[in-house]
């Protein structure tokens, strides 16, 4: 691969294609209209219940504005609806008659999804997610903005 093409983010969307990809297309064989992306929200749904957006957002680590845009997608496909919450401002996000009527075709996918994972991982010698957890940690540590000033600071003190 050209040094170009090797940067992190280059790197981690190509993961994310072949991985998601993948999976997506085997979720269409199966007959699920169901995007990978709607599976930490569906999970949240499953052990928590009805939850709000921001419960949502919070539970799962990404932005309301992510959990928003993909319960919308959700909703259009029929997996999850909203109710009326405490006050007319929050929405209550649950799983649909049509989600759970296929959730055991959905838990079979995933089963197979997690037993290709281990193929991946014997492959690269390590859990996948390991090096992701690790990453992720080390960011929360020290940002990768911090790195930046750091390199910054650094290169000007080189060109003294």
């Amino acid at each position: 691969m050209p040094h170009s093409l090797r940067t992190h983010g280059v790197l981690l969307r190509r993961l994310t294609e072949h991985l998601d990809g993948a999976v997506e297309r085997w979720y269409a064989r199966a007959g699920l209209d169901y995007r990978p992306r709607f599976t930490p929200i569906v999970r949240a749904l499953l052990e928590r219940g009805p939850l709000s957006l921001r419960a949502l957002s919070d539970h799962i680590g990404v932005s309301h504005s992510a959990v928003s845009q993909t319960v919308t997608q959700m909703g259009a496909r029929g997996w999850v609806a909203p109710g009326p919450g405490r006050d007319g401002r929050e929405r209550i996000i649950a799983l649909t008659a049509f989600a759970m009527e296929r959730l055991p075709l959905l838990e079979r996918c995933w089963a197979e999804t997690e037993t290709a994972s281990r193929t991946l991982d014997a492959d690269i010698g390590q859990p996948l997610a390991d090096v992701l957890i690790r990453a992720l940690d080390a960011l929360e540590c020290r940002p990768f903005a911090d790195r930046l000033s750091e390199a910054s600071a650094q290169s000007s003190g080189d060109s003294l």
